[in-house]
């Protein structure tokens, strides 16, 4: 309950959160504020560097089967051209916090849009796999910095009781990009080949990052930690719908509580070892599936007979499951709990791998793609929520040190995922790709199924 003033010995009015003393409290004014037009345009702004982000991801996928054939290489011969774009996503993520902590939250988004589109525009005048190995290094240390920047702008511009299903919206993004990029390769690559894929790919998020440099502002917290910007502040803020008196003093009541961290080792103190480990299992294995269907699946397709514009509909129908997959488990979870709806999730992205194998690819393509779509639905509805389990998981002084940890690990799967896809793919054809697929799900699903700490079900009656 808010606490009130005496005005004249009889009116009683709310205090604001800036107290008598001129101090204001950053996380109350944003936590319980209203959302107004200019935050949601804010969260429009991270939301589409996101989409790009993921549709820049996924272009190599669709062109490495145009690469491999106008080169005459192996599929092998891009095993290091796909881990090289996963090591700079990895390399990112870790490097955008410290970033974003230096030179604020609005660079660190901004620098990472302009990075991963420059690189990308470049694969477009490469003239061998390992020129292309280098350009996806470095558009993997923007795409691998865009989505934790951008995150964190969303969960800095929006309200408390809406910032979970904004973040998950903001990660959805991801797949939603890389089902854009299946159309647009689709009618790209037939006409125009593969280098017009990434001329056309990279000049968009560059687009973007100029309107993101004119539009997107500074994070409210991150500009309440440095006195010297607080008039830019008190400018932010009424834009935002919450004017301040001009002299106010502004503090962060839960950011300084939180100031303590107990490092990495308490990750395994305290009875957290366990889920700590269970939960990197179920990170490594969600991302083995998500970047081998990514990276090859095109591919595997094509080396089975389809036509490229067949073989790329087989991943955009994966991202546009997955798309409705994360929204779905988010939901689930937040009446459910979390246990079910991930089991569920992990069974059925084994399920539909496996039942895959016994699809004659030529005879029901149309089946096969259907099959990929509900399949990406599964996994993706999985490795979108398992951030939220996380942030369950831990306590507040480590729960970023916990997802960070957790999404790291998983990137050696994903790293995996490069080397493992074009060998499995060469030795084993479709079968032994789908076997891959629904195996390791299976070892999420075990992880999951062990973790002590989930998501409780939400008591009908209580907020």
């Amino acid at each position: 309950m808010n606490k009130t003033e005496v005005i004249d010995g009889t009116t009683s009015v709310p205090r604001s959160p800036r107290a008598a003393s001129g101090n204001a409290d950053i996380g109350s004014l944003l936590d319980e504020g209203p959302f107004t037009r200019m935050q949601k345009l804010v969260v429009l702004l991270a939301a589409l560097s996101i989409v790009l982000d993921g549709f820049d991801g996924q272009l190599i996928g669709f062109a490495i089967p145009m690469m491999i054939k106008e080169w005459g290489v192996t599929r092998e011969v891009f095993a290091p051209v796909v881990a090289a774009g996963l090591i700079g996503m990895g390399i990112g993520s870790a490097c955008a916090g410290l970033f974003a902590d230096r030179f604020g939250r609005r660079m660190a988004v901004i620098m990472s849009v302009f990075v991963f589109g420059a690189a990308t525009c470049a694969i477009g005048l490469a003239p061998d796999a390992l020129t292309v190995a280098i350009l996806r290094f470095i558009a993997g240390l923007g795409i691998g910095g865009a989505l934790p920047s951008a995150t964190t702008v969303t969960a800095e511009f929006t309200p408390a009781r809406r910032r979970t299903l904004a973040v998950t919206a903001t990660i959805v993004c991801v797949p939603l990009g890389g089902m854009l990029a299946g159309f647009f390769a689709s009618h790209v690559l037939p006409v125009y080949g593969w280098r017009t894929l990434f001329f056309v790919g990279g000049s968009l998020p560059i687009v973007l990052g100029f309107v993101l440099l004119a539009a997107l502002p500074e994070s409210p917290r991150f500009l309440a930690r440095r006195p010297q910007r607080w008039g830019e502040l008190n400018s932010l803020l009424g834009r935002m719908g919450r004017p301040m008196a001009e002299g106010v003093r502004y503090t962060d009541a839960l950011e300084q509580a939180s100031e303590k961290r107990d490092g990495f080792r308490a990750l395994f103190a305290l009875g957290y070892g366990r889920d700590t480990v269970l939960v990197w299992v179920a990170f490594f294995m969600c991302l083995t599936a998500v970047y081998s269907a990514f990276s090859w699946l095109p591919t595997m397709l094509m080396a089975e007979g389809l036509p490229p514009s067949v073989a790329g509909s087989g991943l955009t129908a994966y991202n546009l499951g997955g798309v409705i997959g994360a929204l779905v488990c988010a939901v689930a979870m937040t009446r459910w709990g979390s246990f079910w709806p991930l089991v569920i999730c992990c069974a059925g992205g084994a399920a539909s791998a496996f039942a895959m194998r016994w699809v004659d690819i030529n005879q029901n393509t149309s089946l096969l793609i259907f099959g990929f779509g509900v399949h990406g639905l599964f996994v993706n509805a999985v490795q979108s929520t398992l951030y939220a389990l996380c942030a369950f998981i831990y306590p507040t002084n480590v729960r970023a040190t916990g997802t960070a940890s957790a999404l790291a690990f998983g990137r050696m799967g994903a790293i995996l995922s490069a080397f493992a896809g074009a060998t499995i793919i060469t030795q084993g054809g479709a079968g032994g790709y789908l076997t891959l697929l629904g195996s390791v799900m299976v070892m999420a699903l075990i992880a999951l199924l062990l973790v002590r700490r989930h998501i409780p079900r939400r008591v009908p009656g209580r907020p």
